[in-house]
């Protein structure tokens, strides 16, 4: 099958291009244009599921690209993250920043998460049109996330501008030039805190690779924390718009969230199945010939889970297409991954896009769409569902 992926329409709207795969085989072999043979696309719920927690599926992206010249100018602290490791590198890496996104430890940040939205939006009054995605779904994820590391706030433009340029599909100039100037600043920053530490995240990963290098080199401080950086705000300042997005469509949902305020947790899992923020997850490979559902991935082949996908297979979801916030088995969604690999910011994103909704329920309970949703734009990245713009009625 040709690339999918290669069509501008895809960016508009996945579903039809993922339920075309699904009926093809869960798990196809798609062509990705010149050399690089065909790569497993795997649409289907059990099958994404069990490749997500596949040991025999390698996220360690040096390996695979090691006898394959890539042309890539990849930053050495981007082309091997947390996120493309497998253990026992990943669980190390991944034990020294679980704790600052424990369920627990989040719960505790939820008032200041609130008290910063509810500065973005003080300005705003019932009448006016702004853009939610520039005025609040991308400065509420950016700022936070930014807080817990220690990026001083007159940085954060230039550092958002930069995580956004890395996941510019197909654009490999622009992402090799945001890795660089990502993990230069973050090297920088990392220096800073050396010299003056303060109680934010990057200080105490300093502090660890200075006590015990054999925990964590330079190059792996670096790197994890321009993972945590954009990890930590662009996937939910996706989830945030489509969320709103998603109600704003379907106003008998919406009722029911502004009949009952307290159903909005609930409503969240839903909401994140339905048009989940990664629409395929970061890279897999296979090492050795494995088996996915009923197909056969040859040594060497990219696997391509695509979350949004399964979140959409009616064969795990009665009628999935359909946005039901009473879907009695939502949670089950593979939006935040599964396995080793499932988001760690998970409880974060939670708070977040629940917080955004809420206040918005409160503040403006009439809002509505400023433009026919055929109109709005969508980010062009195979990674990340989300908006350019979200133009809003208050």
């Amino acid at each position: 099958m040709a690339n999918p992926f290669s069509d501008p329409a895809f960016y508009r709207d996945r579903y039809p291009v993922y339920a075309a795969l699904r009926q093809r085989c869960p798990v196809a072999q798609v062509s990705m244009g010149g050399s690089s043979g065909t790569t497993a696309v795997v649409t289907g719920y059990d099958q994404a599921r069990a490749a997500l927690a596949d040991p025999a599926l390698s996220k360690d992206t040096v390996a695979f690209f090691a006898d394959r010249p890539s042309g890539r100018a990849l930053h050495p602290a981007l082309a091997s993250t947390m996120l493309n490791s497998d253990p026992p590198d990943h669980t190390r890496l991944r034990r020294l920043v679980t704790r600052a996104f424990t369920p627990a430890r989040v719960q505790q940040l939820r008032p200041a998460v609130r008290a910063l939205a509810e500065e973005l939006v003080d300005g705003w009054s019932p009448g006016d049109r702004v853009d939610l995605m520039e005025g609040l779904a991308v400065p509420l994820p950016v700022t936070v996330i930014c807080q817990l590391l220690g990026v001083p706030d007159a940085d954060r433009a230039s550092v958002h501008r930069w995580s956004s340029d890395l996941l510019a599909t197909g654009d490999h100039e622009r992402i090799d030039s945001a890795s660089h100037a990502l993990a230069d600043y973050m090297s920088a920053l990392a220096a800073a805190k050396r010299e003056k530490p303060d109680e934010a995240l990057l200080s105490a990963l300093v502090a660890v690779r200075d006590e015990d290098g054999d925990r964590l080199s330079e190059l792996e401080l670096v790197s994890l924390a321009v993972l945590l950086l954009v990890a930590g705000h662009e996937t939910t300042t996706a989830a945030i718009g489509n969320s709103v997005l998603a109600l704003l469509q379907h106003p008998e949902q919406l009722a029911l969230l502004r009949a009952d305020h307290g159903r909005v947790p609930g409503a969240v899992d839903e909401l994140l199945r339905y048009d989940s923020p990664v629409s395929i997850a970061t890279w897999r490979w296979a090492p050795k010939a494995t088996r996915l559902g009923e197909t056969e991935v040859p040594a060497g082949s990219p696997v391509f889970v695509s979350p949004g996908a399964a979140n959409r297979d009616p064969a795990r979801f009665t009628d999935p297409d359909r946005l039901d916030l009473d879907r009695p088995d939502a949670r089950s969604h593979l939006a935040f991954g599964h396995g080793i690999h499932r988001c760690l910011g998970a409880p974060l994103a939670q708070v977040e896009v629940e917080t955004v909704l809420l206040l918005l329920l409160e503040r403006f309970p009439g809002l509505q769409l400023a433009e026919p949703a055929e109109q709005l734009l969508w980010r062009h990245s195979r990674l990340v569902r989300g908006l350019e713009a979200l133009p809003v009625q208050l």
